[in-house]
């Protein structure tokens, strides 16, 4: 059978067992194992086992359920309230107010998770409660945490921007630099949209509160400093190569711990329902994971990426068309593949194209990384989808339709960044001709 009719029978059963309410991970293993059994010679059996043991024993996933039980304490404490109430008079004249601190959480905790999946369960188990008691708009805010969330592997350090170095044979410190700008390129698109939807739809937001003086706003803002000494020491002990970032999800959960317990808001109940939420979404995305991993070893045994990556070099296209054709073929592989996959599997047929066509290879690993983003947020396997659907109980496909126009927030980006180049290469070639 032709291998691209393989691919299109799988999604056609992805589809039919999303459809009829099948868990998502086990949909993903089901196809993987189709797709195995059917499509290729080897054992699906031992590859499951394999695949399911790799994907989740890591030192790196570490780091998810502790920034997610970091998450939890921040939340049934008081901390996550004392932290919003502290932000809204500063943001108060600002069109769309609170709204925009699920961009600014994502791109702050981003940076120090390198998970998309961290990021997005993290601050939406801060951010949504908090929002919906305030009376903000819940499909705007559930929009744009399933795309600012795919913020922590565009802002460094990124689990994906490390492959796709060693892929690439790339300096990995370059391309974390070449991260940052368009990060907050990203951010500020994403908090644009916000502020030009505010205005247009001034009856969805909540009332404006009070004008306040600027001596009440510092007052009030003694609430940031805990939560803020906490993200800001996570950070710099990360930046200074103190701690990994596993270790930094370690020291988080600690000082959510004693920050809650000064505050005289922890007790042995929120505790224990923290610890419990904590290992609920943990484990629901671990086990997703795993049904991801199964999936792409059926992916890697069809050869449909290669393939695909090989019909687009028979086509000897201009650099304009191809770097077109790329976005076509990562985002059809997003539906069905995360993004360290997209990436290993197509390497060795694309970067060569890519090289060969005069484009900077650092240029196209951040390309690649915002093309894995919208994966992030494209149905039927779009990961962050899957984390906000269940934590908040939403059909995945509602969820998408309300991130349609933070994703065409991310297509603006990438169209910049095609544009100007420069966005991407000027501060990593900056900052190591200065340390020259």
């Amino acid at each position: 059978m032709d291998i691209l009719m393989v691919g299109g029978v799988l999604l056609l059963l992805m589809l039919t067992l999303l459809s009829g309410g099948v868990w998502i991970a086990m949909t993903l293993a089901i196809c993987g194992w189709v797709g195995q059994a059917f499509f290729t010679s080897t054992q699906p059996g031992l590859n499951l086992f394999s695949a399911f043991w790799e994907s989740n024993a890591s030192w790196e996933l570490a780091a998810l359920p502790l920034f997610i039980w970091m998450g939890e304490i921040l939340f049934r404490t008081k901390l996550s309230e004392e932290m919003f109430e502290g932000l809204a008079p500063w943001l108060g004249r600002v069109p769309g107010r609170l709204m925009h601190t699920t961009i600014l959480g994502c791109g702050i905790f981003g940076s120090v998770s390198g998970s998309s999946a961290a990021t997005c369960a993290t601050i939406a188990k801060v951010a949504l409660p908090e929002l919906k008691k305030r009376g903000y708009d819940e499909k705007m805010a559930l929009g744009s945490l399933a795309t600012a969330g795919t913020l922590g592997i565009l802002i460094p350090p990124s689990i994906t921007m490390v492959v796709y170095a060693v892929a690439a044979d790339a300096s990995i410190i370059r391309v974390f630099l070449a991260g940052f700008l368009p990060g907050f390129l990203l951010m500020l698109l994403f908090s644009g949209y916000i502020m030009w939807w505010a205005l247009r739809n001034p009856k969805r937001m909540p009332p404006a509160e009070p004008a306040i003086g600027f001596i009440e706003k510092l007052r009030r803002s003694r609430n940031l400093i805990p939560c803020g000494a906490l993200i800001v020491f996570i950070c710099w002990a990360l930046v200074a190569g103190w701690a990994t970032a596993t270790e930094c999800a370690a020291y988080g959960v600690v000082g959510a711990l004693a920050l809650a317990l000064w505050s005289r808001s922890l007790t042995w109940r929120n505790f224990g329902e923290g610890l419990m939420g904590a290992a609920r979404t943990s484990c629901m995305i671990m086990f997703i994971l795993a049904g991801a991993a199964f999936l792409t070893k059926t992916m890697a045994f069809t050869g449909i990426p290669r393939e695909l990556a090989l019909w687009v070099e028979a086509m000897h296209l201009s650099p304009t068309a191809l770097i077109a054709a790329l976005v076509v073929v990562y985002l059809v592989l997003g539906t069905a593949l995360d993004g360290i996959s997209m990436i290993v599997l197509t390497a060795a047929v694309v970067l060569p194209m890519v090289q060969k066509a005069g484009f900077d290879l650092v240029w196209f690993g951040i390309f690649v990384v915002l093309l894995v983003e919208i994966a992030e947020v494209t149905p039927p396997v779009g990961f962050n989808l899957f984390v906000l659907q269940n934590m908040t109980g939403k059909d995945s496909n509602l969820i998408a339709k309300a991130a349609i126009p933070f994703f065409f927030c991310l297509v603006v980006c990438i169209a910049l960044i095609t544009l100007f180049p420069g966005i991407v290469t000027w501060l990593p070639d900056y900052v190591m001709g200065v340390a020259k």
